[in-house]
């Protein structure tokens, strides 16, 4: 791959297929996945860390054609037709296996499973053309913080390559909340997290060992719990963070089924 800079963007893919079923409280979110696309170059090869995917052990898809997972329930009979041929690539695949293993990190290469909703939803939209080969990096499971973060760490080398790195979540991830609050009202518990994680990932006034220590304690945030009672959403930031160790910019602050949700981009 060419020696040429990544991009680096943890970013909201969500609510299941809605983005792609012309839901309005998607709106803002398919109109920044648009506008992003400038920014971002033009990749040879996207690595993705989906929220959709936990595995006992970093795990890579290693397919050169994967299918689709429709990993979502109780949705139109179109969202479970949707195609995205995406190609997948075997070499980068191996690539990131190695560098992972380099650093200790259990890792496998898994050739038979396919790319799950945090992948094709967002880059349908992103790269409907399905022309960029893929690969999904999974989560693993005990959603330890520190270790996401050190994945990061080991791909950090890949900063230097003509890439996208993607992390996909969604920075609000209560889903009773999303599911049955009012869009129109205003959640000061969801306001305050997100102020909390802007500072966090943006601020020039922290140094990086300050800022990986607040993002492994998450949890002491304000209103951490109700913002993501699970972490799963949340952590592909840790991994994109561990790759890029240094102040984010924040691309995206507005609103997703009526809560407030952030992106961040690195470099910038």
């Amino acid at each position: 791959m060419k020696s040429q800079k990544s991009k680096i963007l943890y970013f909201p893919h969500g609510g299941g297929p809605l983005p792609l079923l012309g839901d309005p409280g998607h709106k803002n979110m398919i109109d920044f996945l648009h506008g992003i696309v400038p920014t971002l170059g033009n990749p040879e090869a996207i690595l993705l860390i989906s929220a959709h995917w936990e595995e006992r052990e970093a795990t890579i898809t290693g397919s050169k054609n994967p299918d689709l997972i429709y990993d979502y329930y109780g949705f139109p009979e179109e969202s479970y037709n949707i195609n995205y041929p995406a190609p997948g690539n075997p070499e980068f695949a191996e690539k990131v296996y190695q560098l992972l293993n380099r650093e200790n990190i259990k890792t496998r290469n898994d050739t038979v499973r396919g790319f799950d909703h945090g992948m094709f939803v967002p880059l349908k939209i992103m790269y409907p053309k399905a022309n960029i080969p893929c690969i999904q990096l999974s989560l693993v499971k005990g959603l330890d913080p520190e270790e996401h973060i050190k994945m990061g760490n080991a791909l950090s080398t890949l900063k230097n390559e003509n890439i996208l790195i993607l992390g996909s979540g969604f920075s609000f991830h209560n889903l009773r909340s999303l599911l049955t609050g009012n869009q129109n009202d205003t959640d000061s518990q969801n306001e305050e997290f997100e102020d909390w994680l802007n500072h966090t990932c943006t601020s020039h006034d922290l140094s990086e060992d300050q800022r990986e220590q607040k993002l492994i304690e998450w949890h002491k945030a304000p209103h951490a719990r109700h913002c993501h009672p699970r972490e799963e959403h949340l952590l592909p930031l840790h991994v994109c963070y561990g790759i890029a160790k240094s102040p984010a910019k924040l691309v995206f602050n507005n609103k997703i089924l009526g809560k407030r949700a952030s992106a961040y981009l690195w470099p910038y």
